[in-house]
């Protein structure tokens, strides 16, 4: 299981489009997700202990993120064929199990991993209202392991790109387990 880093923020970047089944049954697009003032995309599996150590802060960060009209959408492109843990149905299971409250979407293909750019998991972009990429940092200084008091990152930058339409300047990257790729 490789340890990976998100790369540096490229502010501006259009998000790629996606039509993608969810754990609810539904089909979501990109459209479907935004929220008045910008989305969170966020790719991330069912098995990885970088996932797992996070997620309870994850679904407390977008539900709050919703009454500052963030949008959120999770995304699972691993193999699922050689990582059974992240099969469409153990993805509802995670789903129900942490309450999510934004979409968990099953990127089948991997097309729309590989055309954000994505790495690892988790990895987060923020975007503005405007479509236009702020934020690609880490949740928080936390790793694997809480850390008490550690500054919400992710959330605060936002609820700036909310208030604003900018990310901050300074970002630090996530770090994760590598995106599972299927072998060609």
């Amino acid at each position: 299981m490789a340890s990976l880093e998100t790369p540096v923020c490229d502010f501006g970047a259009i998000p790629a489009d996606f039509s993608l089944p969810g754990t609810d049954g539904k089909i979501w697009t990109l459209d479907d997700c935004k929220g008045e003032k910008g989305l969170l995309v966020m790719f991330i599996c069912n098995h990885c202990p970088y996932v797992k150590a996070v997620i309870e802060r994850i679904v407390r960060d977008t539900r709050e993120l919703d009454d500052y009209g963030i949008g959120c959408v999770a995304i699972m492109s691993n193999d699922t064929v050689g990582y059974p843990d992240d099969s469409f149905e153990k993805m509802k299971e995670f789903a129900n199990q942490h309450q999510f409250n934004f979409p968990y979407l099953l990127d089948e293909t991997q097309a729309i991993a590989k055309a954000y750019g994505a790495v690892c998991t988790p990895d987060f972009f923020g975007y503005n209202r405007n479509s236009q990429l702020q934020y690609r940092g880490r949740l928080d200084e936390s790793r694997k392991e809480s850390v008490a008091g550690a500054k919400r990152e992710l959330f605060d930058a936002m609820k700036q790109i909310s208030q604003t339409g900018h990310g901050p300047k300074h970002q630090i990257a996530s770090i994760g387990c590598s995106i599972k790729w299927r072998e060609s």
